[in-house]
């Protein structure tokens, strides 16, 4: 649940940051949001897949 929560609370700041005005960093808070939603597509797709959501490389 907790790793729910920190994910939920990144992508969050995630959006905060590529809705921010005068952002200098626009570009990379694109490839960042890219990048995160590709990681819980991938993650929602295993866990349909497997049942399992936990990684099979022993990370926590």
């Amino acid at each position: 649940m907790d790793k729910r929560v920190l994910t939920v609370l990144l992508v969050g700041l995630i959006l905060i940051s590529l809705l921010a005005p005068f952002s200098g960093l626009a570009l990379l808070m694109l490839v960042l949001f890219g990048s995160t939603l590709a990681w819980v597509g991938w993650t929602l797709l295993r866990t349909l897949i497997t049942g399992n959501s936990e990684s099979s490389n022993g990370d926590v």
